[in-house]
């Protein structure tokens, strides 16, 4: 406890808003992996291309328009349409087949796609503009606006997929497919365009986080594999297919991170302090625990 007594209060401040922060941002790629999963049974490799993609054309539409928020809303809509197409002429014909093909067809997606964008924008990293610099101070330590309002739009696009799901036309139609697939398409549910949205909605909350994320990183073509990898791990702590479990994940995992990264330095080893670089295993810990003692997930109820 000694060791842990002398981390200063802000520091530990700072590293929980800094965790929140990376969880919504996380929580808004998975949950369109989770809907994607969650109707269609179809784990998508391509998503964090989906990401990255949203980054470059939102990077490339703020050149030309100058407005950050336009370019959010054409990246969305851009990659979500990108995302329909994919489903229609990719993913639609292997319904019904052995899982593993699904899987593939997504893993070359994401490769296509991936060198795609190192062939077309080039391997120096590009940097989007946040339209807002402006910061605030927190425990005597300078801490920057577009972070919170990443957390807080993170927040809304979620919230608004929430009330779209349970409120609307839409939203009931996907979740009678979620619940029997067979007997909504009896019902006269069109089940193949409702999972044609379902990757569209998907893919556009993907090209929402690249965009919303792109000021604080620089953008290449490989920066979609860090975080579909942890959108994976979230989505499977949280419960397949369970859209709160996932989210509930995302800030659970984000915030042991960042406390990791704290911690890791006040532990020594042969009288070097550990690198912060080590928490990065934190998500793999929380992976293997969660699989050995709750395999269908820490967010699923238990059934009685």
């Amino acid at each position: 406890m000694g060791m842990f007594a002398d981390i200063p209060w802000d520091i530990i401040a700072i590293q929980t808003v800094n965790g929140i922060v990376t969880g919504m941002i996380l929580a808004l790629v998975a949950s369109g992996l989770t809907l994607i999963f969650g109707i269609m049974d179809v784990v998508n490799f391509a998503h964090g291309e989906l990401f990255m993609l949203g980054a470059y054309i939102g990077a490339v539409v703020l050149v030309t328009s100058g407005s950050f928020w336009v370019a959010l809303v054409v990246s969305t809509l851009t990659v979500a349409l990108m995302g329909a197409a994919l489903q229609v002429t990719t993913l639609r014909p292997l319904l019904g087949r052995d899982p593993l093909t699904t899987i593939l067809a997504t893993f070359g997606i994401s490769l296509v796609l991936q060198n795609y964008a190192l062939w077309h924008f080039g391997p120096v990293p590009r940097k989007i503009q946040e339209p807002i610099t402006g910061q605030f101070e927190l425990f005597y330590l300078v801490y920057p606006w577009y972070r919170v309002l990443i957390a807080v739009l993170s927040a809304a696009i979620i919230g608004g997929l929430y009330l779209f799901l349970k409120y609307g036309r839409y939203g009931v139609w996907i979740r009678a497919t979620t619940q029997d697939r067979f007997m909504a398409q009896a019902m006269g549910i069109p089940v193949p365009w409702v999972h044609t949205g379902v990757f569209a909605i998907g893919a556009g909350m993907a090209a929402a986080s690249g965009v919303l994320f792109g000021p604080l990183i620089g953008i290449n073509h490989a920066m979609g594999l860090d975080w579909v990898l942890k959108a994976f791990i979230v989505v499977v702590v949280g419960g397949m297919g369970n859209l709160g479990g996932s989210i509930a994940a995302s800030i659970l995992v984000s915030l042991l991170e960042a406390y990791a990264v704290i911690l890791v330095g006040y532990i020594y080893v042969g009288g070097q302090p550990l690198s912060p670089a080590l928490a990065v295993v934190v998500p793999f810990i929380v992976l293997i625990v969660t699989l050995l003692f709750r395999p269908t997930g820490l967010f699923v109820p238990t059934p009685k």
